[in-house]
């Protein structure tokens, strides 16, 4: 019997039964199918103020640790429900004719396989952790691959061969320490990776056979912030690279019989470098960098005679990355304009530019050529689609979509797109703001959401829980790419580094002077939201906008930039301080102190929400910890959500979904005022 042949006495009972049994789960995890079609009758009548008083609302998942946070309404579960369902999907790699995808069917993203277009996805990897990563050797048909997994969001990544045949997956690492940039050979025989496995600070280099042996270090004790880049063709050299800052990245060649390193291009100084990869021939580099001008352009570099010539034209936005086909004959490259990927593809031997269709404005990550270099397999997402695979025919420009994946029971028809805008700030300089606007009539409540990095950039993308505030709640969302953020040139990088920090926490207060004077927001109710340097900002909004604030919600957040640099993980420590300035220095010390949230907590009134990760290695958890007591102190309404099982974030379903169920719940209560 289906959901829809019960009577309503039969509904209630049944639903009243799933809730008894299941109230140790998020609601939507937990209760099946007939009773979630009953669940959805009850609170359509009259019986649901008894069946919230019956359950006492949504139970948190086990892992979840809440303080002052109130029971969840079933009611608003249900209502954010139908935004939680929605599914993407990420190209791996290719394996032969067919794409190895990361896509999430339970809880966590695994790997699938897809063998035809618009085909069944065949799930490979059942971990109970997210697959943090995935490489597929460049040979014509793939027998194996690697893949990389952490544990409870700790981000000490391990790495995972799996034979494709068998689907036997085996540890490589030693089970505790940092793995991460792992490549291939060409032959697929041997991979190379950075490990802090030595001393757990330094991230060293090594090289692996795959098949037997042990690995072999080929660059130990030489700091952190260290990457294996690229093999020759031939296997007898590596280029590797270390990252010391946004502005500043050293890349060296490594001879592999004789580990001699060469540092190329050290007549250029301290410069930015971003992807990178030899030629087909490997006596040449491909790479990305602000060499010359504001902003980044494609280079290549002569290593046998240190000539460099630019591969890519001279304008006014980054080139983000490239890619090469296996033969490295074809080169496509994707340009950042204004948040907005645009993609070129070059053929190298002739040197032309071949055309490609237009994509709609959105991201374009993960391009990857097929072995033969015929297609290209890339990743495509809009704010208004969230993110599937799409395999282009180079010859015949055909675009084929391999995944669609579900939208859940939203309408495509509701889905908003963000406007493009800016606001002059203190100093007089623009600084671009996304405002996505409800459909409804105004005026609207606003949020504010900050991005972290805080070099990072917010680019218009598909967010579920942002189409939740605008269709549901009535919520306009301003986004704002304050001073610091990357994307709009090397001098707009540096505008928020050392003593200058807090210039971009007055972008946000002009920011919601500018909000205040548009007619159809409401500007007795702005809230400010982020997560990790993106916390930072909300607590410092709360700081010195407090009075024109009346919520802030903040993730994984720094309080205090002296605690968090001695707390944060060895081997970010150093990297951390390049942006954020030593604390071992005594003035730099004293100006950290003296603009880090916690110790100007008294000017906090504004009711807050905190959510933190317990095994976060960046931001740890002292931080949200130190906030939280010193707000419990002064009597400031705080939330906090605590996961014992995460770390820089909420990566589990029921984690992440009952985290939004909270956010929504104090949107109403402190940013809306809507009893719920």
């Amino acid at each position: 019997m289906g959901c829809c042949d019960l009577t309503l006495s039969e509904l209630e009972s049944r639903v009243a039964r799933s809730l008894l049994k299941f109230t140790k789960l998020p609601l939507r995890h937990s209760l099946k199918y007939g009773a979630y079609c009953g669940l959805a009758a009850l609170l359509s009548s009259a019986g649901a103020t008894e069946l919230e008083e019956m359950t006492g609302g949504v139970q948190p998942p086990v892992a979840m640790e809440l303080t002052a946070v109130p029971k969840v309404p079933i009611s608003l579960a249900t209502q954010v429900s139908r935004y939680q369902n929605v599914r993407s999907a990420s190209v791996v790699g290719w394996i032969g004719d067919e794409l190895l995808i990361r896509t999430r069917f339970g809880d966590t993203s695994q790997l699938h396989r897809v063998s035809t277009p618009l085909g069944m996805r065949e799930q490979i990897t059942f971990a109970q952790e997210p697959i943090g990563g995935a490489l597929l050797p460049p040979l014509d048909e793939a027998k194996q691959l690697i893949y990389l997994k952490d544990a409870g969001g700790s981000e000490s990544y391990q790495i995972f061969h799996m034979d494709l045949e068998t689907r036997e997956a085996k540890l490589l690492s030693d089970g505790k320490s940092r793995y991460t940039g792992v490549s291939f050979n060409d032959s697929g025989s041997q991979i190379a990776y950075s490990s802090t496995e030595i001393n757990g600070r330094d991230t060293d280099l090594f090289i692996r056979n795959i098949s037997q042996g042990e690995p072999r270090v080929v660059q130990q004790g030489q700091g952190v912030g260290w990457y294996v880049e690229d093999w020759a063709p031939n296997s007898s050299n590596i280029l590797i690279s270390q990252y010391v800052s946004p502005t500043e990245s050293r890349l060296y060649q490594v001879d592999l019989d004789t580990l001699k390193r060469e540092h190329l291009l050290e007549p250029y100084g301290a410069i930015s470098i971003g992807s990178v990869a030899y030629s087909g021939t490997g006596d040449s580099v491909f790479f990305v960098s602000f060499l010359d001008g504001e902003f980044a352009r494609l280079y290549q570099l002569d290593i046998g005679t240190g000539n460099v010539t630019p591969r890519s034209p001279e304008i006014e936005w980054n080139v983000s990355y490239f890619g090469l086909s296996r033969d490295r004959k074809m080169l496509a490259y994707v340009v950042n304009e204004a948040g907005y990927s645009k993609t070129y593809l070059q053929d190298l031997e002739t040197e032309t530019f071949l055309e490609l269709p237009d994509f709609p404005k959105g991201q374009m990550t993960n391009i990857r050529f097929s072995p033969d270099g015929k297609r290209i397999a890339l990743t495509h997402r809009t704010p208004t689609s969230q993110s599937d695979v799409y395999v282009l025919e180079i010859a015949t420009k055909e675009l084929t979509r391999w995944t669609k994946s579900e939208l859940g029971e939203l309408n495509e028809e509701m889905l908003v797109a963000p406007e493009l805008k800016s606001f002059e700030s203190f100093d007089g300089r623009e600084i671009p703001v996304f405002v996505f606007k409800p459909s409804t009539e105004g005026p609207h409540p606003v949020l504010i959401y900050i991005h972290g990095g805080p070099e990072s950039q917010y680019r218009p993308s598909f967010s579920s829980t942002f189409q939740f505030y605008l269709n549901d709640l009535g919520i306009a969302l301003w986004v704002p790419n304050v001073r610091g953020s990357s994307g709009y040139g090397k001098e707009y990088l540096g505008l928020d580094n050392g003593y200058l920090r807090e210039d971009s926490v007055k972008d946000i207060g002009e920011l919601i002077e500018f909000i205040r004077t548009q007619a159809d927001m409401d500007s007795s109710r702005i809230g400010v939201t982020g997560g990790s340097y993106g916390g930072y900002m909300v607590l410092a909004s709360l700081v010195h906008f407090g009075d024109r604030l009346k919520a802030g919600i903040e993730t994984v957040g720094i309080s205090n930039f002296v605690t968090f640099l001695e707390n944060t993980q060895d081997y970010r420590r150093d990297l951390r301080r390049v942006e954020y300035g030593d604390e071992r220095d005594p003035d730099m010390r004293a100006f950290l102190e003296s603009i880090s949230p916690l110790n100007q907590v008294e000017k906090i009134k504004t009711p807050l929400l905190i959510g933190q990760g317990l095994n976060d290695p960046r931001v740890p958890a002292s931080e949200s910890q130190q906030i939280l007591e010193a707000l419990q102190t002064n009597d400031v309404p705080v939330w906090y959500v605590l996961a014992r099982d995460e770390g820089h974030g909420f990566r589990k379903k029921p984690n992440r979904d009952y985290w939004t169920y909270v956010v929504a719940q104090f949107l109403r209560e402190h940013l809306i005022a809507t009893t719920p």
